[in-house]
């Protein structure tokens, strides 16, 4: 089993370029849903993803409920500012979705609000109002995999 990253809705090529670039090294899954801001086909997608799209698993949905019923009984934490929670507050468990919103507006609050006991949030200062996707989703997911002793990674 590998963790999973979700990206609900991403705008900007590189950064999901970079984090498919985290995904090839970490073993974990990526999980796109539509709609893209990108083609799949982008320049820029493929620069940031360097040549590691060969060694990245992943898979597309038309919305986050076609993901959700892919998935029956997984763990789902939603990345979002507004949470009270932190991310390193949360025991992961190999095979929990770690799920990230659009770059300019983060996860729709309908989803948010359906789910407040499993939202996460990255501490930071009152002067940004947000980390970088990428960044974002690299220390969730590194922190995750340190907490289950960096299953697969050491070899």
């Amino acid at each position: 089993m590998a963790f999973h990253i979700v990206l609900v809705e991403p705008e900007i090529p590189a950064n999901t370029g970079n984090i498919a670039r985290t995904c090839a090294a970490t073993g974990t899954h990526l999980h796109l849903v539509r709609p893209l801001g990108f083609s799949t086909d982008d320049r820029e997608l493929k620069r940031a993803g360097l040549d590691y799209w060969h060694a990245v698993q992943i898979s597309y949905y038309d919305s986050f409920d076609e993901l959700r019923a892919a998935y029956p009984e997984g763990r789902f934490f939603f990345a979002s500012t507004r949470s009270s929670k932190r991310y390193s507050d949360v025991s992961y468990r190999d095979g929990d979705f770690l799920v990230f919103g659009k770059e300019t507006k983060g996860l729709p609050q309908a989803l948010l609000d359906a789910n407040p006991g499993t939202c996460i949030r990255m501490p930071m200062t009152d002067k940004v109002r947000s980390l970088n996707l990428a960044n974002s989703a690299a220390i969730v997911v590194y922190e995750a995999l340190r907490q289950n002793n960096f299953p697969g990674l050491e070899g």
